[in-house]
């Protein structure tokens, strides 16, 4: 008797799964979580960029290695909108008082568009974020994509038509 090799499931690299994710929300929200991922990777080339598809949000982060705990700044993206999220945001500098929310540890900045990456201001919160990490960034190489999670049930990524007008 002939013995069948087991069929492997088929999975898209990393890079293609990430963009599906990103292709489910409307187009604005789209282009601004694909602008801000360009430039915090070529800012933390370095980096590797975590990315959970959750219930209430697609989280790319990016940290010095696999663990989630040395995350120094996500883009969460929301129906509703895109913010750039400082997993020790009370622990940053902030003199010009950027940071929002109401946590304990973290905070976030709005990311109305991705040209907020390059306020002076902003930049010395991502800089400011990673010299506070545990773990230093690598100085050569190239980080990877690694798709950490998928829920399988998840709020929808788009704003009906009458909402998403308002709210964009």
């Amino acid at each position: 008797m002939a013995v069948r090799p087991i069929p492997r499931i088929a999975t898209a690299p990393p890079a293609k799964q990430v963009e599906s994710f990103i292709a489910r929300f409307d187009p604005a929200i789209a282009r601004i979580v694909r602008a801000a991922r360009s430039k915090l990777r070529k800012r933390y080339p370095t980096a590797h960029e975590l990315v959970y598809d959750n219930y209430n949000a697609l989280a790319i982060g990016y940290g010095p290695n696999e663990r989630t705990s040395e995350v120094f700044v996500s883009v969460a993206a929301y129906a509703r909108g895109v913010t750039l999220y400082f997993t020790q945001g009370r622990n940053i500098a902030d003199p010009e008082g950027l940071l929002q929310g109401e946590g304990n540890q973290g905070a976030f900045v709005r990311l109305e568009t991705a040209a907020v990456l390059d306020d002076g201001g902003v930049i010395a919160l991502l800089e400011s974020a990673v010299a506070i990490g545990k773990t230093p960034l690598a100085t050569s190489g190239r980080g990877k994509t690694i798709v950490k999670s998928v829920s399988a049930k998840q709020r929808p990524r788009r704003l009906p038509s009458t909402t998403r007008k308002r709210a964009l």
